[in-house]
């Protein structure tokens, strides 16, 4: 091939490249293009560029990934734990009888080794929040006096919910609900049903005080400030136990004894947790005592229960009550007893005379 077929090649190749670069820029979309994004998605964008979104990734809790609501507690490298997951990590290891550790980086944790991060807990608390009823923004600090409140988007109910009306919807129309509800027009036998409910409810409180007041007639009366304190069982698998030292009532020793979750094997293996507790009489008696016992919270204790009375005859053969419920209002704060090293209460024992 000569120099001048040479080149003419070449330069016949050249010329194809560059037509076949300007086809492929020709639809090719332009770089700004290349994805139209939808208006979701910019909102999406927008809102992860935000200052309060950034933070709330970081202050989030390190258990739940949810914002704490009240205290946060911080391992000693400074991971983050909202009050309700501090207090079930401190729970659950007491229930194995193992050391509680932070999730994150498995140093150990406890009531005087964690401490509260109140930097933390101001931020979080400026931080906004949705209205669960009207899905504005307002600082987590105002937000539940805003739902309490004020939020015209609230849930209320028919002021005639006392005989019956089911009605349940948002504040602003509670107003027109009442204006056109029926249950005022029934009969008394319609809405008798409702009021039964009512009642028993009624009748069940005022039976309690009334107890309470019979009680307080007795002639022997005492009250003990005790403390429930954790030990094991000597079964295969140890099982966590709680209980008193002896104390004295009505001339006798006696003991309170209490478990988790009675009616369970392995109380570890559950989310849901109470505790029940029974009355030992620990000497030898020559007549039966009847006696009637009520746990309260007492000067040194916060623990939050609804008192309920109950009654067992003891006697030489009989000297342990059955387990009955500590009435708590819930499984957190069943959760916040065991976190503790002791728990704290008041026992009140009313002896009936013969």
């Amino acid at each position: 091939m000569s120099e001048s077929e040479a080149a003419s090649s070449s330069t016949e190749g050249v010329v194809e490249s560059a037509e076949i670069v300007e086809k492929m820029e020709e639809f090719a979309e332009p770089e700004a293009k290349r994805r139209k994004l939808g208006k979701n998605e910019l909102q999406q964008d927008e809102k992860k560029d935000k200052l309060e979104e950034r933070l709330g990734g970081i202050l989030c809790c390190a258990v739940c990934l949810d914002l704490p609501r009240a205290a946060v507690y911080q391992c000693n490298n400074g991971h983050l734990m909202c009050a309700g997951c501090f207090t079930h990590l401190l729970a659950d290891a007491r229930l194995r009888d193992e050391m509680a550790t932070c999730p994150n980086c498995r140093v150990e944790i406890s009531k005087t080794v964690a401490t509260r991060n109140l930097a933390v807990e101001k931020a979080v608390s400026e931080l906004p929040s949705e209205c669960q009823y009207c899905g504005k923004e307002f600082p987590r600090n105002s937000l539940e006096r805003h739902e309490d409140l004020f939020c015209e988007e609230r849930i209320s109910g028919c002021k005639f919910s006392r005989i019956g009306c089911p009605w349940r919807g948002p504040l602003h129309e509670t107003r027109q609900h009442e204006l056109e509800c029926t249950h005022p027009h029934r009969s008394g036998a319609e809405v008798m049903e409702a009021l039964q409910v009512i009642d028993q409810q009624v009748a069940d409180e005022r039976r309690l005080y009334e107890n309470i007041f019979d009680l307080l007639g007795y002639e022997k009366i005492t009250f003990n400030d005790l403390q429930l304190k954790p030990y094991r069982t000597d079964e295969f698998v140890h099982r966590l136990f709680y209980e008193t030292s002896r104390f004295s009532a009505f001339n006798n020793q006696w003991v309170v004894k209490a478990r988790i979750n009675n009616s369970q094997k392995d109380p570890t293996q559950s989310t849901e947790r109470d505790i029940s507790y029974q009355l030992i009489l620990k000497t030898k008696t020559t007549s039966p005592l009847s006696i009637h016992y009520v746990i309260l919270r007492g000067p040194f204790g916060d623990m939050k229960i609804n008192p309920r009375i109950h009654r067992f005859d003891f006697s030489e053969q009989e000297n342990e009550s059955p387990y009955v419920p500590l009435s708590l209002p819930d499984t957190a704060e069943c959760n916040r007893l065991l976190s503790a090293k002791t728990i704290n209460f008041r026992l009140i024992m009313f002896l009936a005379s013969k």
